[in-house]
């Protein structure tokens, strides 16, 4: 457990009988051994189980670790289409007593599956698993975000843009080796930007299946989880992201789906799940699907940058993954220059 929420327990049983008296008094905090960006504990109460997340300890980067925003977006998103936790608090900086934000939500019980490939399911059950993945994404994307109240929540227009010259700039200042081919990616990626074609929608920004919690006795989505990078933006980021997980081998340490015989699985294959994507939608297979491919190959590098750097300065969630991680990033770059070069 991470020492800073050890030394505050006291503060926090306090702070929580004052703010959310109806849930009882905190028993236990326990750290889940999964995530890496924001530290996430199951918080039992008298009156059941909870999740608090909080921003991870130390000097963090400019508008990294928003537990703010994730906590806005998911109130945002309570009466959607899309499944989302209860949420129960927020504690902002100023105002928490360990000293950072943090938001408690309902513990939503149910499965999450850590492998794409899905190995403890049936055929028949993967089928169903991708599909509802690709509605859960179709419906967040046709939500307009004014009539959830988030039309503040971002930036419309030139999402790509601006995303790339952001985690560019996040890259170099998290990196302690500047790889070439990282540079050369970015400086592609803004001198072919595509014509801004208008589409703006809430995004997730990090869409994959083991942010999910599927019910426990069926195949539906139960809660959509780690909003830290939503915004507004192009629908199209969100979709490319998670079908990188088709490219990446399902051997490495981002457990893809290549290498797998998706067929025989039971799993789509990319244009097929983008097909059912667009379907859900009422839209045509994306132009510029190359670019946004390229485009999430880069951000998830110079995301994994920041969690790599982190760890090394001992501020991070999980060191171990983050060691997995830093072996990652040589992986998206080499499939970067390969799609490149196609």
């Amino acid at each position: 457990m991470e020492k800073e929420i050890e030394l505050n327990v006291t503060n926090l049983k306090s702070y929580f009988s004052t703010y959310t008296p109806d849930l009882g008094n905190l028993l236990s905090l326990v750290k889940f051994s999964t995530g890496q960006s924001n530290p996430t504990y199951k918080a039992s109460f008298e009156s059941g189980q909870y999740v608090l997340r909080s921003k991870p300890p130390g000097t963090l980067l400019k508008s990294a670790h928003q537990i703010e925003r994730e906590f806005r977006v998911m109130m945002a998103l309570k009466h959607s289409e899309v499944p989302v936790p209860t949420m129960v608090h927020l504690a902002e900086d100023d105002d928490s007593p360990i000293g950072r934000a943090f938001f408690l939500m309902e513990f939503s019980q149910g499965r999450i599956f850590w492998d794409p490939a899905v190995p403890e399911c049936s055929l028949e059950e993967r089928k169903i698993i991708y599909k509802q993945m690709a509605k859960v994404l179709g419906c967040l994307h046709n939500i307009n975000p004014t009539t959830i109240g988030l039309e503040s929540f971002g930036r419309p227009g030139n999402y790509f843009y601006r995303q790339t010259s952001r985690w560019y700039e996040q890259y170099k200042q998290s990196t302690l080796k500047v790889n070439e081919d990282m540079v050369y990616l970015a400086d592609w990626l803004l001198g072919n930007m595509p014509e801004d074609d208008g589409q703006v929608s809430l995004v997730h920004g990090d869409y994959r299946l083991d942010n999910m919690i599927f019910k426990p006795t069926s195949s539906e989505v139960l809660a959509l989880l780690d909003w830290e990078l939503a915004t507004l933006g192009h629908p199209f980021a969100d979709l490319a992201y998670q079908c990188m997980q088709w490219r990446l081998p399902h051997n490495s340490s981002m457990r893809g789906l290549g290498g797998l015989d998706r067929e025989d699985l039971g799993i789509p294959n990319e244009e097929t799940y983008v097909s059912i994507y667009c379907e859900h939608r009422g839209q045509q297979f994306p132009e510029n699907w190359k670019f946004c491919l390229l485009f999430s190959y880069f951000r998830l590098a110079a995301i994994l940058e920041g969690v790599v750097r982190r760890s090394i300065e001992g501020n991070g969630s999980n060191p171990e993954i983050a060691k997995t991680y830093a072996t990652a990033i040589p992986l998206l770059v080499e499939q970067a220059k390969s799609l490149l070069n196609k």
